[in-house]
């Protein structure tokens, strides 16, 4: 039995492999626990072998561990291989349109992560998810003291300077019970707090440990968040032929609705990591702030398009640009120069 592409479908507990030869036939199928799938693999299929499998939870590990193993590694976004599964789901089928899948020559394939790519990604989830309760936290506390009459305005920074006046005044109306709780919630907010900061400061050493990071905090409106989230997601960006490949991939190109001949145009895609769009965008509106006060032809073109048109088309589009000029810096491991960068 001689297989030369295999696809596998991961799970949990159970691994789904179904194995065809060089003329497509289908010579071996097997059902095996997590445990034994890596030896049950090795039995079957030489090293230089294709093994495909969907870009979801657990894929890259195992892809690092199948290259170490001297197999040939492709990983696919799981949109593109629902198109082949035939009939009903199960994970039979799933393996099956797994490695009818990678067949293809027009596929387009996930790069492989590195570990280092995945610290990094883990740090940005686990900030991201603090920020939400950070949020939902500042909410609880507004909406229990409005019971009691207290208002603060809507910023957090407004928050926090509340929070000590209300607990140390004591002809507010508080109770002492509901003062205690409010202390204990001062508390949490202020916790939620310090683990940012020490991510923060943790995403900030990174940035300033690689060479490819220092190089992308030149941009306008880029620091170590962006840098370090752009360096997780796409990593050195080889994968891309274009610049505008790559910022296609984040979302920040138009969506296409054409026919007969006939282009349309429409908003961004949003396609991609919603994620690294937003910190691209948040920033590109940090810089849309400032570029009134500079004379470069960056500052003065966003500026123009702001202008023409609405400040938010101005920061999508200054977000597009910054994701193509990453994508050179990247590709061609170059450094940034200012004066080219309007051009």
């Amino acid at each position: 039995m001689k297989l030369t592409r295999i696809g596998v479908d991961i799970a949990k507990q159970v691994f789904q492999l179904h194995g065809t030869d060089r003329s497509e036939q289908t010579l071996w199928r097997r059902r095996v626990p997590r445990e034994r799938w890596l030896q049950a693999l090795r039995e079957v299929a030489a090293p230089g072998c294709e093994i495909g499998m969907e870009a979801c939870g657990g894929a890259h590990h195992w892809a690092r561990q199948l290259q170490a193993m001297g197999y040939h590694v492709k990983l696919i976004a799981p949109q593109f291989v629902k198109p082949y599964v035939k009939s009903n789901k199960n994970d039979a089928y799933d393996a099956e349109a797994i490695c009818e899948a990678m067949s293809r020559p027009g596929m387009r394939f996930v790069t492989l992560k590195s570990t280092r790519q995945q610290d990094i990604q883990a740090l940005h989830r686990v900030r991201a998810s603090l920020m939400e309760q950070r949020t939902a936290k500042g909410n609880q506390i507004r909406g229990l003291v409005a019971e009691y009459g207290l208002v603060a305005p809507r910023e957090l920074s407004s928050l926090r300077r509340a929070m000590p006046c209300w607990l140390e005044d004591a002809d507010n109306g508080l109770s002492a019970c509901f003062r205690q709780l409010l202390d204990g919630l001062w508390r949490d907010l202020r916790g939620v707090d310090d683990r940012i900061l020490e991510l923060d400061h943790s995403l900030a050493d990174l940035a300033q440990a690689d060479p490819d990071e220092r190089r992308l905090q030149k941009l306008r409106g880029v620091g170590p968040l962006v840098a370090t989230a752009l360096i997780a997601a796409v990593g050195d960006a080889k994968q891309f032929v274009s610049g505008r490949q790559m910022a296609a991939s984040l979302g920040l190109t138009p969506r296409q609705h054409s026919s007969g001949g006939k282009d349309r145009l429409l908003g961004i895609s949003k396609r991609g990591d919603a994620y690294v769009r937003s910190l691209l965008v948040h920033g590109a509106r940090s810089a849309l702030r400032t570029a009134p006060a500079k004379d470069d032809r960056l500052s003065q073109w966003v500026v123009r398009l702001a202008k023409r048109g609405h400040p938010n088309v101005a920061s999508v589009a200054l977000a597009n640009k910054t994701a193509r000029l990453a994508w050179a810096l990247l590709h061609h491991q170059c450094e940034y120069q200012p004066a080219l960068a309007a051009a």
